[in-house]
């Protein structure tokens, strides 16, 4: 009955306008649903960002706060040593013990890491060091060495503490050396 009152080219012209419509509508409908996906995993990844950040923020705290404690007991070891220095050294030994030449460029050599330069003439006293020097020279080297064990147990610390934290993985874990 209808067709009878609306010619055929505006019917066919109806139609394409209302399946023209009805796609935008679905075409719209659909890139809001999309977008709104995309919007929860974008906010959920940055929630998860956040996490990861603040467990980093509190482990790193955690670890440095340990390591400046040990480096404080270190230091204060050190110095006490340093200051005992005189009952374990008397000025006798002081006065007594000569140093040679040779001795105090091995020794430099060895607290630089390099190999010592050849023995030059004479094995002469090194005047001036005194062996209450070289024991102080020798404990802080070694509170020196102390500070370095101490940095590289707390960094490994921070890096065990690092892949405890849920969303991060190893260079290890994911293939790397």
């Amino acid at each position: 009955m209808l067709s009878a009152i609306i010619p055929a080219p505006y019917r066919l012209l109806g139609s394409a306008l209302l399946a023209a419509a009805l796609v935008s509508i679905g075409w719209v409908k659909g890139a809001t649903y999309v977008q709104n996906k995309w919007d929860a995993e974008n906010t959920r990844q940055s929630l998860q960002v956040a996490t990861v950040k603040k467990l980093q923020a509190e482990a790193t705290v955690q670890i440095i706060t340990k390591y400046v404690d040990r480096i404080k007991v270190v230091r204060e070891a050190r110095d006490t040593i340093i200051k005992e220095v005189s009952t374990y050294v008397p000025l006798e030994a002081d006065a007594a013990c000569v140093l040679s030449r040779d001795f105090v460029r091995l020794h430099d050599a060895a607290a630089s890491g390099r190999l010592p330069d050849p023995a030059g003439g004479t094995d002469a006293p090194a005047a001036g060091i005194a062996l209450s020097t070289v024991a102080s020279t020798v404990a802080d080297n070694y509170e020196r060495c102390h500070e370095n064990a101490e940095q590289i147990t707390a960094l490994q610390q921070w890096i065990r503490e690092e892949e405890r934290i849920p969303g991060i993985k190893s260079n290890a874990a994911r293939g790397g050396k």
